[in-house]
């Protein structure tokens, strides 16, 4: 029988680590804005968006860019590792999660001028280019992740011991593309909040979930 050399092993645990980050990126990511809701005084989850816990004027602000950090790390270290378990031909789907991981790094570092998405009577409405580079990011969250699981959808239905993921896959890429259109018709509606974190926690989910099969599939 063939041996496995120590670079095989090194490999096997990089893509173990990779899939790990699958399913701790979403619970990071989870726990924060849950975490950092409990913090602030008259923040209303049914209506106000994830990123104002992370704004200057929030309270423990820090909680939510670890957050988006974490995540954004995570789902980088995951779509390297998924590349890897798709190989030879890997398809654009883990590239497109790369980017999103990408993104949501940077929507983590460009943090919103305030928590609330109406500005105080008397406050200046105008934002910051700071806020601007934060919703360019958050947009290119959802068209990247969205675009990633997709595409990424395809791919799985060639592969016999993921072909059960499919379905999941493109269920997860088009709710999360629907209620993210509809958020952002109107991104000061009433429950765009509930919106906003259902749109996120579709796809999150899909990858968790994707992230404990990689994790857990024989070697």
């Amino acid at each position: 029988a063939e041996v496995p050399s120590p670079y095989d092993e090194c490999m096997r645990w990089r893509e173990r680590l990779g899939a790990a980050c699958g399913v701790l990126g979403p619970i990071a990511f989870t726990g924060a804005w849950l975490a950092a809701a409990r913090r602030q005084e008259a923040y209303e989850i049914r209506h106000e968006h994830i990123s104002g816990l992370a704004a200057k004027d929030a309270v423990d602000p820090h909680l939510m860019t670890l957050g988006f950090f974490t995540l954004g790390a995570c789902t980088i270290a995951f779509a390297r590792a998924l590349d890897r378990r798709l190989k030879p031909d890997p398809g654009p789907g883990p590239a497109l999660i790369g980017a999103a991981g990408v993104a949501t790094f940077a929507a983590g570092a460009f943090r919103r001028d305030r928590r609330s998405n109406v500005p105080l009577p008397g406050a200046e409405a105008t934002q910051s280019l700071q806020n601007d580079l934060h919703d360019a990011a958050s947009v290119a969250v959802a068209v990247t992740g969205t675009a990633g699981v997709l595409t990424l959808a395809g791919r799985l239905a060639e592969d016999a011991s993921l072909r059960d993921l499919a379905r999941s896959a493109r269920v997860a890429a088009l709710t999360s593309l629907g209620l993210s259109a509809w958020f952002l018709r109107d991104v000061v509606r009433p429950w765009n909040g509930v919106v906003q974190r259902v749109s996120a926690t579709v796809p999150l989910s899909f990858m968790a979930r994707l992230g404990l099969r990689l994790l857990t599939e024989p070697r």
